[in-house]
């Protein structure tokens, strides 16, 4: 599915046994892409469990996608996109060999350039607290306009205003929205606060 809102919910350490639940709050707030991270425990079962669930509501994915058997892992589990930590061509030219969206982590220009060539679907600016609004300004003068750039790592409602004026597209959002333990109503609260400080964001952007 398409996704009407560029933001990425990480529920990095969830259990399967929780993750219809969370997903069913992030859902009801309008977040729509999903990423289970690999260095979750039974993460593919996450996977697996959610992307059928969902599958007309939400995209599920991986992340923390180091391998190109991870990404075959990934596909035969119904995921839909593969966000990593880096940029590695192999890993993004399998992604989309498999029909699935690639988010691949840059830090520099360089990085970037080499996953747009490898045909990655968008950009993962991490870590976004070292990279800062600054950074992701002068790397967005001299990407191509159409390839999304998120801020993940440090990203968060409260500077949201911050990156998308300086050229972010969307975000991907941790620890923000689920830690372990945090329950899935807790998570629901949190994924309406950052909608409704992303769209403000937006909104700004446009009419500012």
């Amino acid at each position: 599915m398409t996704n009407p809102l560029p933001l990425i919910a990480i529920l990095r350490g969830i259990e399967p046994a929780e993750i219809i639940a969370v997903c069913e709050q992030l859902v009801d707030a309008g977040i729509t892409m999903i990423e289970v991270p690999l260095n979750s425990p039974r993460a593919l079962v996450s996977i697996e469990h959610a992307a059928p669930h969902f599958a007309s509501q939400a995209d599920i994915g991986a992340g923390t996608v180091l391998t190109v058997a991870d990404v075959e892992a990934v596909h035969e589990a119904r995921g839909r996109f593969i966000v990593s930590p880096d940029c590695n061509p192999a890993v993004i030219a399998r992604t989309i060999d498999l029909d699935m969206q690639s988010f691949p982590g840059v830090m520099t220009p360089t990085e970037a350039f080499a996953a747009i060539r490898a045909g990655a679907t968008g950009l993962k600016l991490f870590p976004g607290e070292l990279i800062g609004p600054a950074g992701a300004r002068a790397m967005r003068a001299v990407l191509p306009r159409d390839v999304p750039v998120y801020a993940v790592g440090g990203a968060k409602p409260d500077n949201f205003g911050e990156y998308i004026a300086a050229g972010a597209d969307g975000f991907g959002l941790g620890t923000f929205l689920y830690t372990p333990g945090r329950s899935a109503a807790d998570v629901g609260a949190r994924a309406h606060e950052a909608v409704a400080a992303l769209e403000g964001a937006l909104h700004a952007k446009r009419h500012g």
